[in-house]
């Protein structure tokens, strides 16, 4: 697999992130019951927060070849915490050791405290997260379960807190 460029997504970059999260969207209705739209969309309301929203940054990820392998929206970049709200790689990069390279980039730009939700259904992401986390911040990173806002019909979310040092 090519080298990943991370970088921030702007209007341009739109159309592409658009296309990105109908994926996303799909993978993760396995997890929220989700179904489409009638007209096959889902659900974009984080997707348009993460464009028009100052405390969001919306980043794509793409190979040095210029092909989109995913994308990531951080929110509450002002907050005591940044977290990590969306992030998708496209299925054909996964396992490939892009996804921890960009939750590393990720975090580089953006050192101090974090916060990464999933669900524990999604075995995949759990493992995923655990390891970036370990590989970030060592043994210090916590882990709890809280319920997911307006929806008392699934299982909480797991949320993974750690901690970035500031890069010298």
């Amino acid at each position: 697999m090519s080298d990943l460029s991370l970088r921030l997504a702007d209007t341009a970059d739109r159309p592409t992130v658009e296309r990105l999260w109908l994926m996303f969207s799909h993978d993760m209705s396995e997890f929220h019951g989700h179904l489409p739209n009638p007209d096959g969309t889902f659900r974009d309301e984080r997707l348009h927060q993460a464009f028009e929203d100052p405390d969001w940054a919306p980043y794509l990820l793409t190979t040095d070849t210029d092909r989109p392998v995913g994308f990531a929206f951080v929110r509450d970049l002002a907050g005591p915490a940044r977290i990590l709200n969306s992030f998708f790689i496209a299925r054909g990069a996964r396992r490939s050791g892009l996804g921890l390279l960009a939750v590393h980039q990720l975090t580089t730009r953006h050192p101090g405290p974090w916060q990464v939700a999933f669900q524990d259904a999604n075995t995949p992401a759990a493992h995923f997260w655990r390891t970036a986390a370990t590989h970030l911040a060592g043994p210090t990173w916590t882990e709890t379960h809280r319920p997911v806002p307006g929806r008392p019909d699934l299982p909480p979310d797991v949320w993974i807190s750690f901690t970035t040092p500031p890069q010298a």
